[in-house]
């Protein structure tokens, strides 16, 4: 069945519709109660109709009949939406909490209230829909730099219907959901952490002077063990002897020593929640096990939105995304090979913003032209304080024409229209590859001579771009990939500065996901480095 088939009838049932209930003379409102109930709801979608929910389209999918009129159907929807509290939505917001009653009203209120009801549940289906497809908040109203479209939506409205008519609402929700395994991995994680949320609490393990290390006998160690029981964790607390007298209980002075046991517990939390993983309880890991369920709860509604908003460029066959708060870079190769690698972001003083490109060229063997906020904040005041920076860096003086110009001729309180460019070399910031794609932010992924950085656990340290690990192997594997006949190893022999074009382009997308499931399957609670989840979190929460 073709989904444009029914419009002409519907069409025409619309504007009969339109002639009976609006010709010259009017209708009382008697006459609207005792109406067919398919005229008056020709009428109300008529009245309801939006650019933005396809509640016409669906309805002429029906031949315009009404959908909503047993409590069976109304009850069956009602079950749909509440699902979508795992999805990170508040059913409400879809009117799960009042659409029973509502249907029980409008069946003693003739043909107009009927319909009504009838198209007000058609638009909560349709509107819970759309947010579980693309998102419940427009990107751009919480991330100004966002540079992507909104997805149109890529669901069957004629599968929808029938699913409506099968009574199914299950299946009409699937049809939305974006069914990438990252995605159910974070919806399981939420319902996992609304069932830790019902069993109670647990006391906070106070600061200490000296960290908590495996071997340690102190009262904090049974705290930390009910710390990690909160978590999920199994195994590390003891029976209640009155409850089961034959079950052989450890003694009190087990319950307070750090053994391997615990040892392996902290291990696990602390590489869920990006810290360093050795099995000592420190500060950072003392706050992350402090953290309340509920504000976990928070992150994963987050980030369940985040990862509505960037499930269409997760769909590419091929591509290369950085996880920025997680500090990793992905490539997904042609032939379905995964590689990734360690990356260095922004500080949050700088910090590298969310990007949608293609990588279109790399730059091998490259300078480096200083960016004006990094020239002004960072290169300046050395300059100033010693003219001989310039000459120890292999930084050049240029005009914005490009013509050589001697330092010690600038006035560098006030060094007005020049650039600064640092030669290719191994001081230079971008090491010997540059992978490079369009955008407005001068952003791109390069190589880098402080490779030591990359051991770190936190590593929100550049000045914007992304540092990536290996970005030589990268850059091979783009060339490749994309049936270029030049290698690296010649390549990086040869001339600075030089411009190689890849044959086809690869998409390339920033992402900022701050709870995202790990190579392990386990997810990762990272932390907020440039403080964004706050304002997505209220606009989730604002109603519909």
């Amino acid at each position: 069945m073709n989904e444009r088939q029914p419009i002409k009838r519907w069409t025409i049932g619309i504007a009969l519709c339109v002639t009976l209930t609006h010709g010259p003379l009017g209708f009382s409102h008697a006459y609207a109660d005792s109406m067919p109930l398919q005229l008056a709801l020709a009428q109300q979608v008529t009245a309801a109709a939006t650019p933005s929910l396809p509640v016409a389209e669906f309805y002429q999918l029906r031949d315009g009949k009404p959908v909503w009129q047993s409590e069976l159907a109304v009850a069956s929807l009602v079950d749909a939406l509440n699902s979508l509290k795992d999805d990170g939505l508040v059913p409400a917001d879809y009117y799960a909490d009042t659409l029973l009653t509502e249907f029980q009203r409008s069946q003693t209120g003739g043909a107009t209230a009927q319909a009504a009801f009838d198209v007000k549940a058609t638009q909560a289906l349709l509107l819970a829909l759309d947010h579980l497809e693309r998102g419940k908040v427009n990107p751009r109203d919480v991330e100004p730099q966002w540079d992507a479209p909104r997805p149109e939506r890529r669901y069957s409205l004629l599968r929808v219907m029938h699913a409506v008519e099968d009574r199914q609402l299950d299946n009409a929700i699937l049809l939305a959901r974006p069914s990438s395994n990252e995605y159910q991995q974070l919806r399981e994680a939420l319902r996992a952490h609304y069932q830790l949320a019902t069993l109670g609490s647990a006391p906070m393990l106070a600061a200490r002077n000296e960290s908590l290390r495996p071997g340690v006998q102190a009262d904090d160690v049974i705290v930390l063990r009910q710390r990690l029981a909160l978590w999920g964790e199994t195994g590390l607390m003891v029976a209640d002897s009155s409850a089961y007298p034959l079950i052989q209980l450890e003694t009190a002075e087990n319950r307070r020593t750090y053994d391997v046991g615990l040892e392996a517990a902290v291990r696990r939390f602390q590489r869920r929640h990006l810290l360093q993983e050795d099995g000592v309880v420190g500060e950072q890991t003392r706050l992350a096990l402090n953290t309340p369920v509920t504000s976990r709860i928070d992150q994963l509604r987050v980030n369940l939105e985040r990862a509505r908003w960037i499930a269409p460029s997760q769909a590419a066959e091929s591509r290369v995304w950085v996880d920025i708060a997680g500090y990793r870079m992905h490539y997904v190769r042609p032939n379905g090979q995964h590689w990734d690698a360690r990356v260095v972001v922004g500080t949050p003083r700088r910090e590298t913003p969310i990007i949608h490109s293609t990588i279109s060229h790399l730059t091998i063997n490259p300078s480096w032209t200083i960016p004006p906020t990094i020239m002004r904040e960072d290169v300046l005041p050395q300059v100033r304080a010693d003219i001989g920076y310039l000459a120890r860096q292999n930084i050049q003086v240029i005009s914005t024409s490009g013509e050589s110009l001697i330092a010690e001729e600038v006035d560098w309180q006030r060094p007005g229209g020049i650039m600064l460019r640092q030669m290719a070399g191994a001081g230079n910031p971008l090491g010997r590859v540059v992978v490079r794609f369009p955008n407005n932010d001068m952003i791109y992924l390069h190589d880098t001579p402080a490779r030591g950085l990359f051991q770190r656990d936190q590593r929100a340290l550049s000045s914007g771009c992304v540092r990536v690990e290996g970005v030589a192997e990268l850059a091979q594997m783009l060339l490749q990939d994309t049936g270029s006949r030049y290698q690296m190893s010649s390549l990086l022999n040869g001339a600075s500065d030089r411009n190689i074009n890849l044959p086809q382009r690869i998409p390339v997308a920033l992402h900022y996901l701050t709870a995202w499931p790990n190579a392990q399957g386990e997810v990762e609670f990272r932390p907020d480095i440039y403080r964004r989840d706050a304002a997505l979190l209220s606009a989730l929460q604002r109603p519909v």
